[in-house]
């Protein structure tokens, strides 16, 4: 059995990689600060339509309790 794994640690092959070891954890840090800035440059979608928010509130504040929200056959509101 050792004579075996002898044989195969010999005949394994040392590939080389592009680049040095401590670039793949730094690439994924870059890639971690990129999407962290994306997900940031969205922090304040829902306030800048808050005008709308409150039309709609105001909207459903007066329906009934089993109503759905549609109004079929009545004017565009």
């Amino acid at each position: 059995m050792t004579t075996l794994a002898l044989v195969l640690a010999e005949a394994e092959e040392h590939h080389p990689i592009f680049a040095p070891t401590w670039v793949f954890p730094l690439i994924a840090a870059v890639i971690f600060i990129g999407a962290a800035f994306v997900v940031w440059s969205y922090r304040d979608v829902a306030n800048r339509h808050s005008d709308k928010v409150g039309d709609a509130v105001e909207h459903t504040s007066g329906m009934d309790e089993g109503s759905t929200g549609h109004s079929h056959g009545q004017g565009a509101h």
